[in-house]
C-alpha cells in the first residue's frame, strides 16, 4: 500500500485550496457536463471532436479534484508565526552577504511555493538551509548555481 504523504501547508494556502476545490465542483464541473450534453446532441460520437474534447476536459477536471481532495485530507496546517527559529510558515528577512542585498521570504510547503510572491519551499536549497536557524545566524547555501552565504536579519 502506498505511503500517505503529509502535505505541509499554511492556513492561507489551505483556504485557497478549499476555494479552488469549491470552484471546480460548483462551476467547472457543471460547465463540462453541459459541454458533454451539447456534444452528445450532435449525433455520432465516434467522429465528434467536441465530445472527445469535453471527455478529456472532464477527465482532467476530475483528476485535479481528486488531487486537491487528497492534499486537503492529508494537510498539516502550519502556523509558526512568532517563533524564534525559522520553520514552515515563517517570514524571514535575509541578507545576501556578497551582494549586500536584503530579501524577505515566506517559507511554505512545496505545494504553495511561488517564487514570484517570495514564497519558497522548505525543500528548496535556501529553504532547507534556513530551517531551524535563528536571527543572526550566517548560513552557507548550496545551490545548483554554487554556494553563497546569507545572514538572517529577522524572523516573523
Amino acid at each position: 500500500m502506498a505511503e500517505k504523504k503529509e502535505c505541509l501547508i499554511t492556513s492561507e494556502g489551505f483556504l485557497k485550496l478549499e476555494e479552488q476545490l469549491n470552484d471546480l465542483k460548483l462551476n467547472k464541473r457543471p460547465e463540462i457536463i453541459q459541454q458533454l450534453k451539447e456534444a452528445r446532441a450532435q449525433g455520432d460520437l465516434s467522429e465528434n471532436a467536441d465530445y472527445d474534447a469535453a471527455r478529456t476536459a472532464q477527465a482532467e477536471l476530475e483528476s485535479k479534484i481528486k488531487e486537491i481532495e487528497y492534499t486537503l485530507e492529508h494537510a498539516k496546517i502550519i502556523d509558526n508565526k512568532g517563533k524564534n527559529v525559522v520553520s514552515v510558515g515563517s517570514t524571514v528577512t535575509i541578507n545576501y552577504i556578497e551582494e549586500g542585498e536584503e530579501e524577505e521570504y515566506t517559507i511554505v510547503g512545496s505545494l504553495e511555493a511561488d517564487p514570484l510572491e517570495n514564497k519558497i519551499s522548505n525543500e528548496s536549497p535556501i529553504g532547507l538551509s534556513l530551517m531551524n536557524k535563528k536571527v543572526g545566524d550566517i548560513i552557507s547555501v548550496d545551490s545548483p548555481n554554487g554556494s553563497y552565504d546569507i545572514k538572517i536579519i529577522k524572523i516573523s
